[in-house]
């Protein structure tokens, strides 16, 4: 007898789900991350169920400026006429243990494919994939939940995949690996290798047009953190971001004018993180003797408090936490030096949180604003051991 091969638990369970939803023409919501690794998720599985002959109802990306992140009531309600339907949320939903249950109440059958930390416990969805759950015993662990797609992809298409659609998959999973910071080992290694191999010659118009733009230097070294920069923005129009439609756009001439519109952006988004960045610091300077770094405000973007985290983290070596201040509830970003776990400092002030979650080094989270003094309190209390 042969030694039996750990798979990913849960992984054939969910393309045996989605292939019965594509034979009986179920309804298909998609919902991901507005990040990149939450929108090539998105791409891979929707292509993927179009090449089965399937369709996709929906497609729902939760603007994180309005919404903030992961499944949330606002999106919910938008998306109640679609119900009944098979709702597959993708680089999110880890977390969202009361929108879940809320969704199930609609009508929606929840598949969750994501790659984050467990919070204790799973929400009640139908079928979830993550390498992290309890009784997933396959090796390794570190996927972006664009690699965990991809693999679903395989099973899916099983002997129908060509070797052209297997590359492309490859390339938005690659970018989206390294977009997430994902440790480039193992699996990941591979799947980084591969994907990059082909991309030069890459046959989606949205990758394409950045050869075209940066015609000097090269390919991988100079032009692939470029892409990955513009294309992990993760700003929202229509509930869908601006990559996917990019990534998902067929001709030329629009692909261009889009990508050339986020360069730009780009450009005002580095501009602008350099003031806030200095506005953080000089608010902080007369706290140097706190072991974390905790801002806000009403005016900072959501969407850049995670460069801005990563920046300050790596310059004064201790937790940082950020936030937008909203009305009622603020909703901010985690980053925490290497060997420091935010999502456990998370756990234990869980009691003031509304929601949160991601990886020990890089996370998020959404606070009513009568509880931030309470948290900072916790998180203080809970990080002052560790730096004494």
């Amino acid at each position: 007898m042969g030694v039996k091969r750990e798979e990913i638990k849960n992984l054939k369970k969910a393309a045996g789900r989605i292939l019965k939803a594509i034979k009986n023409k179920e309804k298909i919501i998609l919902y991901g991350d507005a990040d990149l690794d939450g929108t090539v998720s998105v791409i891979i599985l929707k292509e993927t169920i179009k090449n089965l002959g399937g369709q996709v109802a929906v497609v729902y990306f939760p603007d994180r400026e309005e919404e903030g992140y992961g499944i949330n009531k606002e999106a919910l309600d938008y998306l109640k006429d679609y119900a009944p339907a098979l709702f597959v949320v993708l680089d999110c939903g880890i977390g969202n243990f009361a929108e879940v249950k809320l969704a199930k109440k609609i009508g929606f059958e929840i598949i969750i494919i994501d790659h984050h930390e467990i919070l204790g416990k799973l929400p009640s969805a139908s079928i979830i994939i993550d390498p992290k759950q309890k009784g997933d015993n396959y090796p390794f662990k570190d996927f972006a939940a664009a690699g965990l797609t991809y693999k679903l992809s395989q099973i899916l298409l099983e002997k129908k995949i060509t070797d052209a659609l297997n590359n492309d998959f490859l390339e938005l999973a690659a970018l989206a690996t390294i977009a997430d910071m994902m440790p480039r080992v193992g699996e990941n290694k591979d799947l980084i290798e591969k994907g990059l191999s082909t991309l030069e010659n890459t046959f989606r118009p949205g990758l394409r047009v950045f050869r075209h733009i940066y015609k000097d230097g090269s390919f991988l070294s100079q032009i692939v953190p470029k892409i990955i920069s513009v294309l992990n923005i993760g700003n929202n129009q229509n509930h869908l971001t601006q990559s996917y439609l990019l990534l998902t756009a067929s001709d030329e001439k629009a692909v261009k004018k889009m990508a050339l519109g986020l360069l730009e952006k780009g450009e005002e988004r580095k501009q602008r993180i350099r003031e806030i960045t200095g506005e953080a610091e000089e608010r902080a300077a007369n706290k140097s003797e706190d072991p974390i770094f905790f801002e806000g405000d009403n005016s900072w973007s959501l969407i850049f408090l995670g460069s801005i985290a990563s920046r300050i983290c790596n310059r004064y070596k201790k937790p940082v936490f950020l936030f937008r201040k909203g009305e009622k509830e603020s909703p901010g970003t985690v980053r925490t030096p290497p060997g420091i776990d935010g999502v456990k400092a998370m756990i234990a002030c869980s009691k003031f949180l509304e929601t949160y979650g991601g990886h020990p080094q890089a996370g998020g989270f959404r606070v009513k604003n009568e509880n931030l003094g309470k948290f900072k309190k916790c998180l203080i209390k809970y990080f002052k051991p560790r730096y004494s």
